[in-house]
């Protein structure tokens, strides 16, 4: 088993990577669970597949499971799911010093930490990540967050999770699809910070995405602790460290946006985009070499991740596409920072950046491919 710290002043918590940590929940997760009653909020595909492993270790330690079930899917993080939310588990009676399992990806961890962070001024949690992606980056750090008609993520809260159990087993049933839009965040963290772990994953990211263990636990342990060392030197997103983690979302967030943050395009898929996106507007910008921007592209691709804008079927133009970012919670003064690179393991914070340019850029893109 892995376990990294994430070091935060006075409230520091595991994340434990391993196999089979979600049917020995109850060992893993005792010290939180101080009532008979439990709650979890689950995801409805990632309990019918781990719902009775959950259950079976916390009804053999005297405990009982309370089940809340959400829709898969973004339409998931709404107010209306919310206020549900909010409603269940006060009607169950959970208390400040109680903690909520959540269980499935990121929505639900999304969900339910915001949830938890408001309801009676906030109560715990615990992160049961089932999905590659909610592994690597959205159950670690405490971004709590629901969409609005304006944008993803526009509302929400930091709230920073108890304990993460990352188990490795809840990803043999994900679909094939999703472990791939998962693997994109985990070349992101090679990407913007640690060219050897980004030369490692040329290497050896097929045995990831095929969830060779070794090799998966190798990647998700590292992905984490990259996002912990961040995390602690910037929790609030303030001094400018935490927001490397953004490599590829601006323009990936505008192109979820623009396909209606549906099916077409999946949170990884779009990230994978913008990253190839990113490292092309730096190489055009003279920031980094066409190679790197071509390894970059070349990653994607070998993942079976989108590289083109073109494969979007997309009717827009690029001042559609830029117009989008301007509800880009990073918004800054009437500016937007980009997340550019310098280099493979060198994204840094640009902010200098006219969204006319980055329209003319997309412009190219869409006639280029």
């Amino acid at each position: 088993m892995a376990i990294i710290d994430v070091e935060l002043a006075g409230r520091s918590y595991e994340v434990r990577v391993a196999r089979d940590l979600l049917a020995s929940v109850a060992d893993q997760a005792g010290p939180f669970l101080r009532k008979q009653g439990v709650p979890i909020v689950a995801d409805a595909n990632a309990r019918r597949h781990w719902g009775a492993a959950v259950e079976d270790s916390l009804r053999a330690s005297g405990k009982e499971p309370r089940w809340y079930d959400v829709a898969p899917g973004e339409s998931s993080k709404s107010w209306e799911s919310l206020a549900r939310l909010t409603d269940w588990l006060l009607a169950e009676g959970v208390e400040r010093g109680d903690h909520v399992l959540a269980l499935g990806g990121g929505v639900v961890g999304d969900l339910t930490g915001f949830a938890c962070a408001i309801l009676k001024r906030g109560c715990g949690f615990v992160q049961l990540p089932t999905t590659l992606l909610a592994q690597v980056d959205s159950s670690v750090g405490g971004k709590t967050a629901i969409n609005t008609s304006a944008g993803k993520n526009l509302v929400g809260a930091f709230h920073q999770p108890s304990l993460v159990l990352a188990d490795l087993s809840a990803l043999d049933t994900l679909p094939d699809r999703e472990m791939r839009a998962g693997y994109a965040e985990v070349l992101k963290y090679g990407v913007l910070g640690d060219a050897d772990f980004f030369a490692w994953l040329e290497e050896k990211g097929a045995k990831v995405v095929a969830r060779e263990n070794e090799a998966l636990e190798h990647a998700v342990a590292t992905s984490v602790s990259a996002k912990a060392r961040i995390v602690a030197e910037d929790e609030r997103e303030t001094s400018g460290a935490r927001a490397l983690l953004n490599l590829g979302h601006t323009f990936g967030h505008a192109l979820e946006a623009e396909t209606g943050f549906s099916d077409r395009l999946l949170h990884g898929e779009g990230v994978a985009l913008g990253m190839v996106l990113a490292a092309r507007y730096s190489a055009r910008r003279g920031e980094i070499g066409i190679e790197d921007a071509q390894r970059v592209t070349r990653a994607v691709d070998a993942a079976g991740l989108p590289s083109e804008i073109s494969a979007l079927g997309l009717s827009r133009d690029g001042r559609v596409l830029a117009d989008h970012m301007l509800h880009d919670k990073k918004m800054d003064a009437g500016t937007l920072p980009f997340i550019l690179l310098r280099g493979i393991g060198a994204a840094y914070l640009a902010k200098d950046v006219a969204l006319d340019d980055v329209a003319l850029f997309l412009d190219e893109q869409l006639q280029a491919h």
